[in-house]
């Protein structure tokens, strides 16, 4: 890329080179001829006069693209399949005669964007994978880790830290389950011709039904599919491209989701992601740890959740059998999705690969709002010792209030728990009170829900897809 056009962000800091290549030209147009290669041997299997040292010729020549050919005759037919058609069969002259016989642009263009897209959710599956690996060490490492919870930013009842991460967990599965649904599903348009009524393969194999269906399973199993959609206009339902949004969307939804939690936290000072030795977080502020790069997940996720409404609207506005106002649109919001969350799940696995929490901030928050938590259970106690409930609940709301006070207008400690100890309607010392105050007492069946999660939910998938994790590259950042 020259350095004086622009060139997308996506590409140059953000996407991985597994992905970038994906969507290269090089792969789209290999695979273009890959098809072309699948067409003629099952046309030639199937009795159609084209041979095999032209079905070679054509397999020899599969990668060899010249695209400054390609340009050209793009340039003078105003027609990018045909002008790959010409390029193709001036390096295959014997197989020139028979590229693309019976077939429309769309059996290039189409079966390729599902092939592709294909790749790419197999791609995003192992980041998914990667990520729910690094959140599952966390989740069992801090388990038992009481923290605040919250409830509309809120202190609430006591969680745990390594609890907090299987809600983020939970939803990266629901991802999980949607990518893995649309990879097993996903069909080719197969040869269905120009309207999708195979009327020019029916010529071609002189009214042979079978045949005509012959050709299409053929094509499938060399191209590594089960089977083809059942029926189509010229083109597969842009449905199909919707739904594969709306996929990638989900997982950009979850984790800004996540990366918006893990921002709080550091406000808060409580997790924090990554920062570097040499890292700096702000060019004003030299002492800032600025959460850049969950920032980052958030702001790639926006782009995602927005992009998503190009395939509703693409599918929704389709005429009849075949309109080209989605070929355009689909070159961009497509490709783009697919590396934006690429880059997502990159962020999202460095980040967690390396989360660091401060556990004496945490506790100090814990301490600062535990006073008030603990009050039903001293207030229980109180009445075990021969206490009126009504009269110690109405005692706590009081003390509750003026503690509440010191800590909002007087800026002074939560002494909750000095106040009740001087009250002689509760009978209780201080040191009986700081009884309650044991964090781990208030955290429920966290420890527990952990296990059972990362047991029963999180380790089938991790062995399921192990072979995934380990093919799915580097979690680096490019910047």
């Amino acid at each position: 890329m020259k350095k004086d056009q622009y060139e997308s962000p996506l590409a140059s800091r953000y996407a991985s080179e597994e992905m970038l290549y994906i969507f290269s030209p090089d792969k789209k147009f290999s695979t273009w001829r890959r098809l072309w290669v699948a067409l003629a041997r099952a046309e030639m299997e199937l009795g159609l006069p084209v041979t095999q040292a032209q079905v070679s010729e054509l397999e020899a020549h599969i990668t060899d693209i010249d695209y400054e050919t390609a340009a050209k005759f793009e340039r003078e037919l105003r027609h990018d399949v045909m002008a790959h058609v010409h390029t193709y069969g001036q390096v295959c002259p014997n197989a020139m005669p028979i590229i693309h016989l019976g077939a429309t642009s769309c059996y290039v263009g189409d079966n390729t964007d599902i092939i592709l897209m294909r790749e790419g959710l197999t791609l995003i599956r192992a980041k998914l994978v990667r990520v729910l690996d690094n959140l599952a060490r966390f989740a069992d490492r801090y388990k038992a880790l009481p923290t605040l919870g919250f409830t509309h930013f809120q202190a609430a009842q006591l969680t745990t830290v390594g609890k907090r991460a299987t809600l983020w967990m939970n939803e990266l599965l629901m991802d999980l389950d949607e990518v893995c649904y649309r990879i097993d599903n996903l069909r080719l348009l197969g040869s269905k011709g120009t309207t999708g009524t195979q009327a020019s393969f029916l010529e071609l194999f002189d009214g042979d039904h079978g045949k005509v269906k012959e050709l299409e399973r053929k094509i499938a199993k060399e191209m590594g599919f089960t089977g083809v959609v059942p029926v189509s206009g010229q083109t597969y339902s842009r449905k199909v491209d919707a739904a594969i949004l709306a996929t990638l969307s989900g997982i950009a939804q979850s984790s800004s989701k996540f990366a918006t939690d893990l921002r709080l936290l550091a406000h808060l000072k409580e997790v924090e992601e990554p920062f570097e030795a040499k890292q700096i977080g702000s060019s004003a502020m030299p002492y800032k740890r600025n959460p850049m790069r969950c920032e980052r997940i958030c702001a790639l996720s926006r782009y995602v959740m927005a992009d998503v409404m190009n395939g509703a609207v693409t599918a929704s506005s389709q005429w009849f059998e075949r309109t080209l106002d989605d070929s355009a649109n689909k070159r961009i919001s497509i490709p783009e999705a697919f590396l934006a969350v690429d880059a997502i799940l990159n962020i999202y696995a460095n980040v967690t690969s390396g989360m660091v929490v401060h556990e004496k901030v945490i506790e100090k928050h814990i301490m600062e709002e535990l006073p008030f938590m603990a009050s039903e259970n001293i207030m229980m106690d109180a009445v075990k010792r021969g206490g009126n409930r009504q009269e110690l609940h109405e005692r706590i709301r009081l003390h509750s209030l003026e503690a509440g006070n010191n800590v909002k207008e007087l800026g002074l400690s939560n002494n909750l728990i000095d106040l009740i100890a001087a009250d002689p309607l509760f009978g209780m010392s201080r040191e009986e009170l700081t009884a309650h105050l044991e964090p781990a007492r208030y955290i429920g069946r966290c420890p527990k829900q952990v296990e059972e999660f990362l047991e029963g939910e999180v380790r089938p998938v991790l062995e399921r897809f192990a072979s995934d994790l380990k093919g799915c590259g580097s979690a680096e950042l490019k910047v």
